[in-house]
């Protein structure tokens, strides 16, 4: 009996012994989205913003940081088109807050993961890319702070 209880505590103690699988590490690269699928992945993460935090008012600005890629520039177009202000120069008025906003699309097992995110709340989503855009992937992750 004794015998037995000693082989399950050094089971025990050996099975918290595990080495790394090279075939879990998989590490996601950032991608240049273009196109249909920069334009259909902008739109539902404009829109999926826009749900969260409140419709366009006339004090609603959204400042971006400048970036030159396609994906910038469709998802300045798809938060103007639901009638949000979009500042990229980071020049705003005195009186105006603007909502910080930053966002990411990476590359991972031949998916596209798309982030955006404010101060408050994070939006996340995989998406497979098509020839006429990109179908979303997965349920949105929504991730609220304080």
């Amino acid at each position: 009996m004794r015998k037995l209880l000693t082989y399950f505590v050094v089971g025990a103690l050996l099975s918290g012994c595990q080495t790394a699988d090279d075939a879990l590490t998989t590490s996601s690269t950032p991608v240049a989205v273009t196109g249909p699928a920069a334009s259909a992945i902008a739109g539902d993460m404009a829109s999926r913003l826009a749900e969260q935090i409140g419709p366009a008012g006339a004090t609603t600005t959204i400042k971006m940081e400048t970036d030159a890629s396609e994906f910038a520039s469709a998802l300045e177009a798809a938060l103007k088109g639901r009638g949000y202000t979009v500042v990229r120069d980071g020049k705003v008025a005195k009186d105006i807050k603007p909502v910080e906003l930053a966002y990411a699309i990476e590359g991972f097992d031949g998916q596209l993961l798309a982030r955006v995110s404010t101060p408050s709340i994070a939006l996340g989503r995989a998406y497979t890319p098509t020839a006429a855009g990109a179908t979303p992937a997965s349920p949105l992750s929504i991730m609220q702070g304080n």
